[in-house]
């Protein structure tokens, strides 16, 4: 993984979505969580992109998947998975019962066809 300054274990999440989604009142497919700061974004798979947005405006390299039940770390730097690493401070995840893609209300009927897009 790129260098320990990437991670500061006791930042805890942004909240439970997308933080640029849930003020704009988007959707996300799956999200993904900042190793250094804490701030959850939406995945590349996600119509608006903001984990990678939020890697390209802060230079911050790793983020964890805020996936139930995942603990994989994503280098946007070098490119690389890692499975597994340091814990970050709780919660490691969107509620349980947080819809897939989510939130609940916002993802269109649509969504499947939409992310193929």
């Amino acid at each position: 993984m790129s260098g320990e300054n990437g991670i500061d274990p006791s930042v805890p999440p942004s909240g439970s979505g997308c933080a640029e989604c849930d003020v704009s009142g988007g959707w996300w497919f799956h999200l993904r969580r900042c190793a250094q700061c804490g701030h959850v974004g939406c995945c590349d798979s996600s119509p608006a992109k903001h984990a990678t947005g939020h890697f390209r405006e802060t230079g911050h390299p790793l983020v964890q998947s805020f996936e139930p039940g995942e603990d994989w770390y994503w280098d946007y730097a070098t490119n690389e998975l890692y499975e597994g690493g340091p814990e970050l401070a709780g919660p490691l995840s969107h509620p349980a019962d947080q819809p897939t893609p989510g939130p609940a209300g916002r993802v269109p009927a649509d969504w499947a066809k939409v992310l193929r897009a």
